[in-house]
């Protein structure tokens, strides 16, 4: 947490600096210019890679298979969009390393790693590893209002019969 809040303090200011640095070096206008360009190039690629992340994890849905690979593609493509449409060089380099494919894939087998999956008879999965150990599930319930408006009201459940 500490290293988040540093984070969110410190990355603006070293961005204002170099904004700053650069554009006195080459020029308001052009640093504006090249940090607008490196948006709109970084916006087409996510954009066409973004959609083809999207066709590959529903043809796995139509297959019968977990998209796990792709819903770690989806988040690093999310994240790379969000720091590459964010003013600065710096924050334009990590969203370029996102879409730079061998680096994103070493981003998802950190985030596979992490994730558990599911399925509908209660089985959980590490996205790349198996079964889950009981020390790790958390196990919760749900249920519809309408249900629980069944259950305290006997007039009601009268009416229905």
């Amino acid at each position: 947490m500490r290293f988040l809040f540093l984070l969110l303090i410190a990355m603006p200011v070293v961005e204002m600096w170099l904004l700053i640095h650069v554009g006195s070096e080459i020029g308001a206008f052009y640093t504006i210019g090249l940090v607008l360009l490196t948006a709109i190039i970084g916006v087409r690629l996510l954009r066409q890679q973004g959609f083809d992340t999207l066709w590959r994890g529903q043809r796995k849905l139509e297959e019968g298979q977990l998209p796990a690979q792709e819903i770690g593609e989806g988040i690093v493509l999310a994240v790379s969009g969000a720091l590459l449409l964010t003013p600065g060089f710096i924050t334009d380099a990590i969203g370029f390393a996102g879409l730079f494919p061998p680096l994103r894939s070493l981003f998802i087998r950190q985030l596979l790693s992490k994730m558990v999956v599911a399925d509908m008879q209660g089985n959980s999965f590490r996205a790349n590893r198996g079964p889950v150990q009981d020390g790790d599930i958390i196990e919760g319930e749900s249920w519809d209002k309408n249900d629980a408006v069944e259950k305290t009201d006997p007039q009601k459940n009268n009416d229905l019969r």
